[in-house]
């Protein structure tokens, strides 16, 4: 029995029924067993109105080193021998009593239970098995239980008849508590000691720490925390297994225990033993089993005979850099050239598996790390976050998932959404997103590039494209942003950071080549125009290499999308046998920037149409700009501002005081606990800062500020930044920039918004009439008399680009391909197209 060190218990005499001065239990006793008056019990002071089921009184109080060593009368006498131990049958201390439920008196057994041991063991208790390896007890067990399994519901009904017939139940309670079971087949476990063979790993415990510090690991913390707090209270490993499959341990014993024990290192040592080893030899049970060879001791006439456990399998997964070669009999050159790995990849579970195994037999082998670097994989989780499993009907079989969305954007799903070792949440709409943003996007650029290319005859093998250096500035910038995008997902791939570079490839794919470079560069893709055949072959040289290069980034994250898009791309076997890209030497900061200005001026302009309620497709006259640091647009960027935002002309401005006010609130959440009883000054000093300084701290930069002869710190944090716009224009503003956009329309430009719906909806028109991208149309257009005058006075756009060999107004072609009527600023109007058999 074993009592708390630190636990008061007190000594609890039974009563009669309506003795004088009993304290009435809470519950009434009921079932077998109990108590008769008179009867002293001893419990944890804490524990006594929850347990007793009798009229009571407290006689006294002891404390545990008082019970310490006190003899008692086994429960089961004859079940375990006392082998000499003057323990055995004592109560004990142990610290890990609690009187969290029960009596505070907690029986133990040496040989089932990790702390129950470490206890007897310390004490120098007898350490002896009463249940056997198959779960019955034993025939030294009283009572008519030998043979019963511990189990079973027959084997407590014994127990307790036992209990009550030896006058040793006091009171009997069911309740739930967790228990192991088997995860194969959901049987109950029976947690107990075995004698088992170890790898003293102790023996090398500062060098795993040390290799393991050494371990690139990702995330750190996980070898820090969770990897080396193991380590440090590592214990011996527990090598052998008690069952049939596995790697049998290549140990040999005396049979008449001598002492004699051979530890073989290879089937040579076993075939000299035994006088050689057939061809057809098998180094598993059954067959190894029945190889033998007398003992050697002198005087001993023993057999040798190898132990019936076998290796546990971590075992053998930490011997995989070295079984893969099988070193050190062969490929000794080839070993210590892969070894140590570059990087492992793992669940976070492993950290006491295959991390650990692999640490540990190399550091004892060879006194060094097996692997430079980890990735540490977490676990997938449903939709709500909840750990998947069959029993909940949350899980999700994967290769449904793969049949579904594919093995690439599956892959890619996880990978950009975060980091291997963050927990992911299984959404099957956000799988469907991944698909359309990136894997769908490529797939239709792709499909432009290759129908336009054989259109035009464009081959990469034979192209008559200018240098990049001579090529234009759209050009020349895409593959610049190509150049960086190199950079970073190669100095992502090498840091291990996977969703870094997942994300610029995304970002790459959708932002800058498909919504930037492809949409600005669709006319140089048609070369109709005269002299616009080398603007074509420009363009159709630098989107091959924006999409070959592409797949080679893609290549380690989506090998099968990847390798399509490259062996359509090319006259290559296999993206997976091309190298992966290296910067070409494109990079061009200042256009970059200077893109990057206009794409953050357009995007702004956007939102300001929108606010205004103005369609992009309306002209306006002039777009007010300005850049952070005071910069202006170069003249081509200009123009191509004017085409985005469809203006007519772009003004730079210095600043933007002009146009706009900053203002600032105060955070006094924030500013409280840093300044306490000069918040209110410091929030004034915020209030009244200029609007330099409030566009310092909207750049993320923290400002001083003097408050009552003192200098004090302001951070973006202390405080919420405004903007009040202070004219009538359409503005929009963000990270420094400003967009302000005129939003009168005279009739100049309406006419000119009316030619750019009315192509629009022919452009509609041709789809829908199935046309190819080269079919010449004729082309009619009914309504009001001022749409009918725009379409007249602009029919050489419209033309243009509907490819349209003729344009009238106030009818449509009769019997044509298609015909429609549509709205137009709420206005009727009947558009027509006629087929011609002519091709642009």
């Amino acid at each position: 029995l074993a009592v708390g060190p630190d636990i008061p218990y007190a000594r609890v005499r039974v009563l009669p029924e309506g003795a004088d001065g009993a304290k009435a239990p809470a519950r009434a006793h009921d079932g077998p067993g109990g108590a008769s008056p008179g009867e002293v019990l001893i419990l944890a002071r804490d524990r006594v109105s929850e347990v007793l089921r009798h009229p009571y009184e407290i006689v006294g109080e002891m404390r545990a080193d008082e019970l310490a060593g006190r003899s008692y009368r086994p429960l089961f006498p004859g079940a375990v021998d006392r082998a000499g131990s003057d323990a055995a049958w004592t109560v004990l201390e142990a610290d890990f009593v609690t009187v969290d439920e029960g009596t505070g008196v907690v029986h133990t057994a040496v040989m089932y239970g990790e702390d129950d041991f470490r206890l007897g063991e310390a004490a120098g208790l007898p350490k002896q098995h009463t249940v056997g390896g198959d779960g019955r007890f034993l025939d030294t067990v009283p009572g008519g239980l030998a043979g019963m399994h511990v189990k079973d519901r027959e084997t407590e009904r014994a127990l307790r008849d036992w209990a009550v017939a030896n006058d040793q139940l006091y009171v009997r309670e069911m309740y739930e508590h967790s228990y192991p079971h088997c995860w194969r087949c959901d049987s109950a476990l029976l947690y107990m000691a075995r004698d088992s063979w170890y790898i003293r790993t102790t023996a090398v415990k500062s060098r795993l720490l040390e290799h393991n510090a050494s371990i690139d690991w990702h995330p750190p913390e996980t070898g820090s925390g969770r990897m080396g707090e193991w380590l440090q209270n590592n214990i011996d490993w527990a090598l052998s297994r008690e069952r049939y499959w596995g790697t049998p341990l290549p140990i040999w014993l005396c049979s008449e225990d001598c002492g004699d024990r051979e530890v073989l290192g290879s089937f040579a040592e076993l075939g000299r033993r035994v006088g050689g080893l057939p061809e057809d030899f098998d180094p598993h049970r059954p067959g190894i089993d029945g190889y033998e060879w007398p003992c050697g001791v002198d005087g001993c006439h023993g057999t040798m005979r190898r132990v019936p456990e076998v290796a546990d399998a971590w075992f053998d997964s930490g011997s995989m850099p070295y079984a893969q070669w099988h070193y050190p009999f062969e490929n000794r050159d080839t070993f210590e050239r892969y070894f140590p790995a570059d990087y492992i990849a793992e669940g976070v579970d492993q950290t006491r598996g295959w991390f650990y195994s692999l640490l540990a037999l190399s550091t004892i082998l060879f006194d060094r790390a097996p692997f430079r670097a980890v990735v540490v994989n977490d676990q997938v989780l449903d939709a709500k976050g909840r750990k998947m499993s069959k029993s909940r009907g949350n899980a999700v079989d994967p290769r449904d998932a793969l049949d579904t969305y594919g093995a690439d954007v599956t892959r890619f799903y996880f990978l950009s959404g975060s980091n291997p070792w963050v927990p992911k949440r299984w959404d099957p709409s956000a799988l469907r997103e991944t698909d359309r943003k990136l894997f769908a996007t490529l797939r239709h650029t792709y499909r432009f590039f290759a129908l336009y290319a054989n259109e035009e005859g464009w081959s990469h093998a034979a192209s008559a494209a200018a240098p990049v250096s001579g090529r234009s500035d759209l050009d020349r910038w895409v593959l610049a942003r190509l150049d960086r995008v190199v950079r970073l997902v190669g100095d992502a791939l090498d840091s291990f950071d996977l969703t870094a570079g997942a994300r610029a490839i995304q970002e790459f794919v959708l932002d800058d080549v498909s919504n930037w470079y492809v949409r600005r560069s669709r006319d140089r893709f048609w070369a109709t125009q005269p002299g616009a055949a080398a603007a074509s072959d420009d363009a159709f040289a630098t989107l091959h290499e924006c999409l070959a290069t592409t797949a080679r980034l893609l290549a380690p994250y989506a090998p099968f999308m990847s390798d399509w898009l490259y062996r359509a791309l090319t006259d290559d076997t296999s993206v997976h046998l091309a190298d992966f890209p290296e910067p070409e030497g494109h990079a061009a900061p200042d256009l970059e920037q200077a893109m990057d200005d206009v794409r953050r001026l357009v995007a702004l302009g956007r939102a300001a149409r929108e606010k205004a309620g103005v369609r992009i497709r309306q002209p306006l006259r002039t777009l007010h700009a300005v850049l952070p640091e005071g910069r202006a647009l170069p003249g081509p960027m200009t123009a191509l501002a004017m085409e985005e935002l469809n203006v007519k002309e772009v003004v730079s401005l210095g600043d933007s005081e002009d146009l706009t006010r900053l203002y600032a609130k105060p955070q006094f959440g924030a500013l409280g606990p840093k300044h306490g009883a000069r918040t209110p000054a410091v929030a004034a000093g915020i209030a009244n800062l200029d609007a330099a300084a409030l566009r310092t701290l909207r750049d993320g930069e923290p400002l001083d500020i003097e408050i009552e002869g003192e200098r004090v710190q302001v951070t973006p944090e202390d405080l919420v930044i405004h903007e009040e716009t202070l004219t009538d224009l359409a503005v929009a503003t963000g990270g420094g920039y400003l967009a302000a956009l005129d939003t009168d329309i005279d009739d100049a430009l309406r006419a000119e918004g009316y030619a750019r719906e009315i192509v629009n909806r022919v452009q509609r028109l041709r789809r829908d009439a199935g046309l190819e991208v080269a079919d010449r149309i004729r082309l009619g257009v009914a309504g009001p008399q001022d749409l009918e005058q725009a379409v007249s006075k602009h029919a050489d756009y419209v033309a243009g680009e509907t490819l349209a060999v003729e344009v009238q107004t106030g009818s449509v072609p009769q019997g044509g391909l298609r015909t429609a009527v549509v709205k137009i600023d709420d206005v009727e109007v009947r558009i027509g197209i006629g087929g011609v058999d002519e091709r642009a």
